[in-house]
Order: C-alpha cells, then structure tokens, then sequence
C-alpha cells in the first residue's frame, strides 16, 4: 500500500513539474491565456465566452420602461 501510495506522489509530482516548466524556468512566466476571451480568431468572428453573452444580455437597456405595478 505504501509503495502504491508512493508511486502516485512520485507521478503526480512529475506531472506538476512538467506543466509548470514555463512558470518555473522563464522570466515572467505565466500560464497561456486559454479562455474564449481571450482568443484573437474568435474576438474577429463575434465570438465570445457565455459569461460575456450572460452579462451583456442581463444589462438594462436604455430604452427600456420601468412598469410599476400599483
């Protein structure tokens, strides 16, 4: 069990090592920007992540009436 156990930390480890080779190793590294916001192509074709779209839709409209219910 405790050779399992160790087995899986040593893996783990060398996985989180590996993904963060770009943070550890270069000058202001940084992970890559993978959001949909984010994404040059996508802007360019109107596409855009659903918390944009959510927050955009729910913005009230200037042209909007209040109806007040008496």
């Amino acid at each position: 069990m405790l050779k399992i156990l160790l087995i899986t930390l040593l893996i783990v480890a060398i996985c989180v090592a590996l993904l963060g080779i770009r943070i550890f190793f270069f000058k202001n590294g940084r992970f890559p920007h993978i959001h949909v916001s984010g994404n040059k192509e996508m802007y360019k074709r109107g596409i855009g992540c659903v918390e944009s779209q959510d927050k955009a839709a729910q913005r009230k409209s200037p042209l909007a009436v209040d109806e007040r219910i008496r």
